[in-house]
């Protein structure tokens, strides 16, 4: 199964202060640990909302919103893509992450929707696009 692993923000990561090298040098260990273990697909820190943007949609109608976003807990900062065998297994790894940012912080991991959990609906000619579509996208990012 793969699990999206986000690192929330904090009042820290919002006002842009970057890791000092020792948090980046266990964040790096870390990483490399899940690279060799077969876990991390993809992982990257996020710029502060401030240099980000929302669209809102509402029918046809679409609004950009400028950030910053205020509610800082609801935020992302970074995030990993793990392939595991279970939540468990996902949990037991997390355990092992250095607190990726300098003060408390909170990390959630959410499974990515799969292929089977959309039932009929998915139909074998939508199966194929986005076979298609993911081989693509995996030939352009190199």
């Amino acid at each position: 199964m793969r699990v999206m692993v986000m690192v929330k923000a904090t009042p820290s990561s919002e006002a842009g202060v970057m890791p000092g090298e020792e948090l980046l040098a266990a964040m790096g260990r870390y990483n490399e640990e899940l690279v060799q273990a077969g876990i991390m697909l993809a992982g990257e820190g996020l710029h502060p909302s401030s240099k980000g943007v929302r669209m809102r949609f509402d029918g046809a109608a679409r609004t950009v919103i400028d950030g910053p976003f205020a509610e800082t807990k609801e935020l992302v900062a970074g995030f990993w893509l793990w392939q595991v065998r279970s939540m468990d297994e996902a949990i037991e790894w997390l355990r092992r992450c250095p607190n990726p940012m300098l003060e408390a912080s909170e990390v959630e991991i959410r499974p990515v929707f799969e292929p089977e959990d959309f039932g009929e609906a998915f139909t074998p000619e939508l199966r194929a696009q986005e076979e298609r579509l993911r081989a693509q996208a995996a030939k352009q990012g190199g």
